[in-house]
């Protein structure tokens, strides 16, 4: 079984953030500047081991793959961003393409959203800074011919022979059963590709007849039976509750897909999650999270992930540096390596290492 994360590949500066927010932006810059909420609330999260790093730096890069290595983590899935024929955050899996290293295998997930401002002034916000387009078939060729050389690359995750590909948002695409046919036909060289779609948005169920090969599925650990008071519930919808939304963290995996999903079903499993430093009072923190509660996503996780057939069995964790979501596997200040060891001991115990 491939047990696989998410790699956020923000943390060094771009003309775009600098332009966008302030000279030398990255993810740090909101994560350092979160505040306490409500009472109890857990901020900042603060990293420990790899301090607040530079993913320019190669030899940061080497630690993050053999502290991943050591935990059970088999390859990193690293967002990748094109809009429209525009790259942004690319720096960093360049130059891990460019020079081998580290030696972890990796594939790539289309990060396929336009990209808004999420916090500020009331007005600032939902503001559009650079717009998802799909012009057509010329920028699928162009898109395609930037990541050959990934493809190729002999540390590329593959699954029957083809290189695995994920697109974030798969029901944006203007027409999605188009788009497969399109990309299947550009990978021919590598005998197709393995395209996964990520079922982030609730309104796209049609993987399968639009011919991708497997989904990416798993809903946040959010503890629907838990009681909340029904006043808070209705001043959180109606948005005069002063603070952001909070509910808590599940025992055991809740990300079960509906049956009606059908095909091979990849599950995430999200360790924690507070989105606050991104967007303040208007986030989202699911609270009580630990890596005793993490732990307990992790065996239904995987008995859903043995379901799938022998080849295409992968788990995925959402995810390994999402700092500014308080969602990574990351040593912090307040567990250590609690997340860690939650995943390694629950691999152990699976027969998984």
């Amino acid at each position: 079984m491939e047990v696989l994360a998410y790699y956020l590949p923000q943390y060094h500066p771009i003309p775009e953030n600098d332009e966008w927010w302030e000279p030398g932006f990255t993810e740090w810059t909101k994560v350092t500047a979160a505040e306490q909420l409500f009472r109890g609330h857990v901020q900042p999260h603060l990293p420990r081991d790899l301090g607040f790093y530079d993913l320019r730096v190669p030899e940061l890069r080497a630690a993050q793959a053999d502290l991943a290595r050591a935990n059970g983590i088999t390859g990193f899935i690293y967002w990748h961003y094109w809009l429209g024929g525009r790259r942004l955050l690319e720096r960093p899996f360049a130059e891990v393409l460019a020079s081998g290293e580290p030696d972890l295998p990796f594939c790539l997930a289309w990060a396929n959203h336009s990209w808004e401002r999420r916090w500020g002034t009331k007005s600032e916000r939902g503001q559009m800074l650079l717009e998802q387009t799909y012009p057509g078939p010329e920028d699928d060729q162009a898109h395609y011919n930037l990541l050959r050389t990934a493809f190729a690359d002999p540390r590329y995750l593959r699954i029957g022979g083809k290189p695995v590909f994920y697109v974030f948002s798969p029901g944006e695409l203007p027409d999605p059963a188009a788009f497969v046919e399109r990309w299947q036909t550009l990978a021919e060289e590598f005998g197709g590709l393995y395209l996964v779609a990520m079922l982030v948005r609730s309104d796209y169920a049609n993987h399968v007849a639009d011919g991708f090969d497997a989904a990416a599925y798993g809903r946040l650990p959010i503890d629907e039976h838990a009681f909340v008071p029904r006043a808070r519930r209705l001043l959180q919808r109606r948005g005069i509750l002063r603070g952001p939304e909070r509910h808590p963290y599940a025992e055991g995996f809740p990300g079960v897909p509906p049956a009606t999903l059908g095909g091979t079903i990849m599950p995430v499993v999200t360790p924690n999650w507070d989105n606050t430093p991104r967007r303040g009072r208007d986030g989202l923190v699911i609270t009580g999270a630990t890596p005793e509660r993490f732990a307990s996503q992790l065996p239904g996780a995987i008995d859903l992930a043995r379901q799938a057939p022998d080849g295409e069995q992968t788990l995925i964790i959402r995810s390994w540096n999402e700092w500014g979501e308080g969602n990574y596997l990351e040593p912090d200040q307040e567990f250590g390596h609690g997340w860690l060891n939650a995943l390694r001991q629950s691999l152990d115990d699976a027969g998984l290492r």
